[in-house]
C-alpha cells in the first residue's frame, strides 16, 4: 500500500463525490481509504468513521468537496449484523483476544432471546471497551490495553433503536441485528448480552449493513473496483449532496447565490430550520474552465420542479446544463428569516463539478 501511495507516476486530480465501499475483512478503514484514493487518483479523501479490521460492510468514502460534509455520516445511526459465540469470554470481546473465561451455555428459546432483546432495546448505558480508539488523556484506550494497563472509563448513554436475536448455526451461537446510535460498541453490546444470558460471549463476526440512508446493496467491493476502468470508477461515485438527505432544499437565484457563496446571509420568508442544503445557478466567475482540465465527480442537483422560494427562488423550469444549471452551493441554517451559511463549496470545486457533468 505504501508503495502505491508513494508512486511518483500517479497524477492526482480533483475528484468530488462519495464512494460506498463494502470494506473487506482484515483491512483497516484507513488502508481501504488510501487504496480507493489511489485507484481514483484523487487529491483529497476522508472516511466517515472507522470499521475495525475484523469488521466488514458499509464504509462511505468522501472525496473532494464531499469531505466537508463527512461529519454527518459520523453522527448517523448504523445497523450491524453480528455473530456471538456464547460461553467464551475474550480479552478483547472478539475472536482476536485471548480466552479469559469459559462457562456452560444455558438452553435458549425464542422467548428467552426476545426477552433479552427487549432488555437491551432503547436507551442503555455502556462502558467503552479498552480495545477501542476512544481517547483518555490524549491517548487511545487500545494503547493502554496493549501496554497491559486498564484505565477507568465512564459509562455512556447510547440508543439501541432495534435489536433482533436469533439462534445461530451452532448451539453455542446467536445472531444479532442491531440498529444503533452514534457511539454504540457492538462488541460491548455482545458481551453484555452474554452476561445477561449468564454465560458470557464474544463476537466472531461483525458486518455493518447500513449507515444513515446508505445500505450494503449500494456498495462496491474492492476487487470489483479494481477491475473497473477509470470512467467506471468515477461513474460509481454518489453525488456530494447524497450526504444531505435530511436537509431541506432552498434554491437561490443567481444574484443571491453569488452573495451566499461569499459568506453573506440572505433574507427570505423561510421558517427556522437547522438543516438546509442550498442550491443555485453557479455564478459566472466559476464557469470558466479551470486549469489542468478541471476535476471529476458528481454534485449537480437533480431536483424535481418546485414552487419558487421566497427571497430569490427558483423558477418552474429546469435550467440548461452548464451556465445556470443548479448546483449545490453548501449547507446553512435558517433563523429569523435569515439564511446563514454553514459549510460552502469553493468556486474551484463548483467549477470542477460542473465541468465533469457537462
Amino acid at each position: 500500500m505504501r508503495k502505491l501511495e508513494s508512486d511518483p507516476k500517479i497524477l492526482r486530480r480533483p475528484v468530488h463525490g462519495v464512494l460506498l465501499l463494502d470494506k473487506p475483512l482484515d483491512l483497516s478503514s484507513n488502508n481501504a481509504l488510501q487504496k480507493c484514493k489511489w485507484l481514483l487518483r484523487a487529491e483529497k479523501a476522508g472516511h466517515t468513521g472507522t470499521l475495525d479490521p475484523l469488521a466488514t460492510g458499509v464504509l462511505p468514502l468522501c472525496f473532494g468537496a464531499a469531505t466537508k460534509f463527512s461529519q454527518l455520516q459520523l453522527d448517523a445511526d448504523k445497523t450491524y449484523e453480528a455473530t456471538l459465540r456464547l460461553g467464551v469470554k475474550t480479552a478483547t470481546g472478539d475472536a482476536e483476544g485471548a480466552v479469559i473465561e469459559e462457562r456452560p451455555v444455558p438452553e435458549l428459546t425464542p422467548a428467552r432471546l426476545a426477552e433479552i432483546a427487549k432488555q437491551f432495546t432503547g436507551s442503555i448505558r455502556q462502558v467503552p471497551p479498552m480495545h477501542s480508539a476512544l481517547k483518555k488523556d490524549g491517548k487511545a484506550l487500545y494503547e493502554y490495553a496493549r501496554a497491559g494497563e486498564e484505565v477507568e472509563r465512564k459509562p455512556r448513554n447510547v440508543v439501541v433503536r432495534e435489536l433482533k436475536l436469533a439462534g445461530g448455526s451452532a448451539a453455542n451461537e446467536i445472531t444479532l441485528i442491531a440498529n444503533v446510535s452514534k457511539g454504540t460498541y457492538i462488541r460491548t453490546l455482545g458481551e453484555d448480552i452474554g452476561e445477561a444470558l449468564g454465560c458470557g460471549a464474544h463476537l466472531t463476526s461483525l458486518r455493518r449493513i447500513s449507515t444513515g440512508h446508505f445500505d450494503i446493496a449500494q456498495c462496491v467491493t474492492l476487487p470489483a473496483l479494481e477491475a473497473m476502468n477509470e470512467e467506471e470508477r468515477l461513474a460509481g461515485l454518489k453525488p456530494v449532496d447524497s450526504l444531505l438527505p435530511d436537509h431541506t432544499r432552498v434554491t437561490l437565484d443567481a444574484d443571491n447565490a453569488a452573495r451566499f457563496l461569499s459568506g453573506l446571509r440572505r433574507r427570505g420568508d423561510w421558517p427556522d430550520n437547522d438543516r438546509v442544503a442550498v442550491y443555485g445557478p453557479a455564478p459566472a466567475d466559476v464557469l470558466a474552465p479551470s486549469p489542468a482540465g478541471g476535476g471529476l465527480g458528481w454534485g449537480l442537483a437533480d431536483l424535481p420542479p418546485s414552487q419558487p422560494s421566497p427571497g430569490g427562488g427558483r423558477s418552474e423550469e429546469q435550467p440548461p446544463r452548464g451556465r445556470g444549471h443548479l448546483c449545490l452551493l453548501g449547507t446553512a441554517h435558517i433563523k429569523g428569516g435569515e439564511l446563514i451559511p454553514g459549510r460552502l463549496l469553493s468556486p474551484p470545486e463548483i467549477s470542477q463539478i460542473l465541468e465533469s457533468n457537462l
